[in-house]
């Protein structure tokens, strides 16, 4: 079955149908994903080692009246179009610099039924939380910014937790998690060191760097965003009592020294 098959598939049972209702007579998402992936192989780029490196951000532009009509859907579709975008990446053995991410907009002057795709290489340290999908197992990621030398890693100033012998976060239910040495990814994906069975958590949603003294939390560009007691974060030295909320699922920061 082509990526474009399974993408069809999914979406006939996605939100009871109601796309094919949206879509009927005007635009229609395979459209939409046809004209991402050729947008991928015009802006391929070869790598030392004769890797090919493709655009990992696309933003979708529909006319203001589709764009009304689609926007109970849209975070939705998103996500699959990023999946299926990802799954012919990997099948052409093609490269991206992180995850694939998708944005769909209201494009201005566009007249109903047509739309644009445009598409980028997205390197940014903060990525804004629009629907994004992880290349599947097996697909090689590039993990170096072929443009621009590597970020920072957060700053670790000000607002640590202190020294601590121990670190941990414990769940609603009581379920505890002990903080090793270094960094911790958190998410629902193979990839993760700290796995939660949440759907509204990333594949790599978060991660942790503990040095001994204090804990750093960094989103990883994740859909629905990382939330420190009520406020989103990017990044952010961690105090004991601090509830981290991911999907649906809170955690409490605890540390002990």
């Amino acid at each position: 079955m082509s990526v474009l098959q399974r993408f069809e598939k999914r979406l006939e049972g996605l939100v009871e149908g109601a796309f094919a209702k949206v879509f009927k007579g005007v635009v229609h998402p395979v459209e939409i994903l046809n004209a991402m992936q050729r947008e991928a192989e015009a802006h391929k780029a070869i790598l030392a080692g004769g890797r090919t490196l493709v655009p990992n951000r696309y933003v979708i532009d529909l006319s203001p009246y589709d764009h009304s009509r689609l926007a109970p859907y849209a975070a939705a579709l998103a996500q699959e179009l990023a999946q299926s975008q990802a799954e012919f990446i990997g099948e052409q053995g093609w490269t991206v610099y992180g995850d694939v991410i998708v944005e769909i907009e209201r494009g201005d002057g566009l007249d109903t039924g047509m739309f644009r795709v445009t598409a980028e290489v997205y390197t940014g340290a903060d990525v804004a939380p629009v629907p994004s999908y992880e290349a599947p197992p097996g697909y090689p990621p590039y993990d170096q910014n072929p443009y621009a030398p590597h970020s920072a890693p957060p700053a670790h100033g000000g607002g640590g937790s202190g020294p601590a012998r121990s670190a941990r976060l414990i769940s609603g239910d009581g379920r505890s998690y002990p903080l090793s040495i270094g960094s911790t990814v958190i998410g629902r994906g193979d990839q993760a060191n700290m796995r939660l069975p949440d759907v509204g958590i990333s594949r790599r949603h978060a991660r942790l760097d503990f040095d001994g003294a204090q804990v750093v939390l960094t989103d990883l560009g994740s859909t629905n965003g990382t939330m420190v007691n009520g406020q989103r974060v990017s990044a952010v030295a961690l105090n004991p009592g601090d509830m981290i909320q991911l999907g649906t699922t809170t955690l409490t920061f605890r540390a002990d020294g």
